[in-house]
């Protein structure tokens, strides 16, 4: 496995230029790695046939796999081995009969742009040594900002929507209070923040690894489908207001991951701005029906909030991971809250326009491509691929509904509600029947009109009337 180069230099007794990996050896290693995951992964694994996992309790699937690292390297074959057995008793996420609440499936184009990046092992941190992959984050933000329906924004892609959603409430406590990045907790007030019952586990997380405390989130009562209720809301913002505490935060849901409930955005914003609180929505799982014309309404209210958390890994199939935190300020808020001004690296004197340096609007230095993966599913499907995608998967959850209300030995735990979009949708076709008819026979009036009387002429105008009537009150309903 290695050889060794001529005319080595010897330091401390390392050779400088060697020993070395045989590079032919480890690209025939990828080579033949490669053909596995095509055939155990790609291929196999979407046959239903096959097994979702062979599934083996951990003690004994612990015997059947050579976890052991020792002294001296592996055999190439035995790698091979190796990659296969990996592949064998693991979860194939993909296989047509693996469901999962938040993600499942594979995209092809997200794989391949998952491989690019592996192979190059970049890190977007400074656009000198992450040029491509700093203006792709660059451009596939820009569009996210666009579908939430703000006019301008800032972003970023983290580590998971849990990241992201301790990454908005710390800005949120920032924007509060802008001294505690230096002078750190003491002297400030009881911070609260508000959620529902429903929300993700990571607001509680976040309030503990932030100092704010668990005992400081105030959860809100939800209605019978799991929505945040304001009335709620604002009866706790007033509670913590008389007991002295410092409200600061309301974090909304987006599709929660129990129930798939969407808070009422707008409502929650309106008590929002009436006392002054950053407002956050956690769409990571539903902020996707935003690329929907005909669920996008789901979120109805999104655009006045201060940040969303969304996860294009969920619905659209973009590849764990990927996930981001978007900012309506514009005022680089985000590099003010988390920039260190590290000098070694966010040198101001480049020879290039250095805002593209965004590393410093992230706690991390490292920081993996994860847009990319995005950007070249997006590019691949346009967005008309994206937005039937979401509609083919909420399409699918109706029809299990449907099909499960058929079978004996199944009960719904909670009855699905037509959407007020739907009924929307039903009322304007009927509408526009109507409308279609009162066209018809006002034609057929006027028709007969030549060569018959007055009798015929006050119909006329009767049916006229109530076409324009009919008009306005379809017109005002859209």
């Amino acid at each position: 496995m290695l050889q060794r180069k001529k005319n080595a230099v010897l330091v401390d007794g390392v050779f400088l230029n060697g020993p070395i990996a045989d590079a032919r050896a480890g690209e025939k290693f990828v080579e033949d790695a490669c053909k596995i995951i095509m055939e155990e992964v790609i291929q196999k694994a979407a046959d239903v046939t096959e097994k979702v996992c062979e599934w083996q309790p951990p003690e004994k699937l612990k015997k059947l796999l050579d976890l052991e690292m020792r002294d001296t390297g592996e055999p190439h074959q035995q790698l091979l081995q190796l990659c296969q057995d990996v592949i064998r008793y693991s979860v194939k996420t993909n296989h047509p009969r693996f469901f999962n609440q938040l993600y499942a499936g594979i995209d092809y184009y997200s794989l391949v742009a998952r491989f690019i990046t592996e192979a190059l092992n970049p890190s977007v941190y400074t656009y000198e040594v992450s040029p491509v992959f700093l203006l792709v984050e660059e451009a596939v933000l820009k569009k996210m900002i666009e579908f939430i329906g703000w006019n301008e924004g800032d972003g970023i892609f983290n580590p998971g929507g849990s990241v992201s959603n301790m990454y908005a409430m710390n800005l949120a406590r920032y924007k509060y209070c802008p001294e505690i990045k230096e002078k750190g907790l003491s002297g400030l007030p009881r911070l609260v923040l508000f959620t529902s019952e429903e929300c993700h586990y990571s607001m509680k997380k976040a309030a503990s690894f932030l100092g704010i405390g668990t005992q400081n989130v105030y959860f809100i009562k939800t209605d019978e489908r799991g929505k945040m209720i304001p009335e709620e809301l604002e009866k706790q913002v007033q509670r913590a207001r008389k007991e002295g505490a410092a409200p600061f935060l309301v974090s909304a849901t987006a599709g929660t991951t129990v129930l798939g409930a969407f808070d009422p955005l707008d409502k929650i914003a309106d008590i929002c701005e009436k006392y002054g609180l950053w407002l956050h929505v956690d769409a990571s799982w539903g902020g996707s029906a935003l690329m929907s014309r005909k669920h996008r309404k789901l979120l109805h209210g999104i655009h006045r909030a201060d940040s969303v958390a969304w996860n294009p890994h969920k619905m659209l199939m973009a590849g764990i991971q990927c996930c981001a935190l978007l900012v309506k300020n514009n005022s680089d808020l985000l590099k003010k809250c988390y920039s260190a001004n590290a000098s070694y690296l966010f040198q101001q004197d480049k020879f290039y326009d250095v805002s593209y340096d965004t590393g410093d609007k992230s706690i991390q230095c490292s920081r993996r491509p994860d847009a990319f993966k995005f950007w070249m599913t997006w590019k691949a499907l346009g967005t008309t691929g994206l937005e039937e995608r979401e509609n083919r998967a909420l399409a699918l959850a109706r029809y299990l509904v449907d099909e499960i209300k058929k079978r004996e030995g199944f009960r719904l735990l909670l009855e699905q509600k037509k959407s007020q979009a739907d009924t929307i949708t039903q009322r304007s076709m009927s509408e526009a029947q109507h409308l279609l008819g009162l066209v018809l026979e006002l034609f057929t009036f006027y028709v007969q009109l030549l060569a018959q009387g007055r009798g015929r002429r006050l119909r006329l105008k009767a049916v006229a009337m109530e076409l324009m009537a009919s008009w306005e009150n379809s017109t005002a309903m859209s």
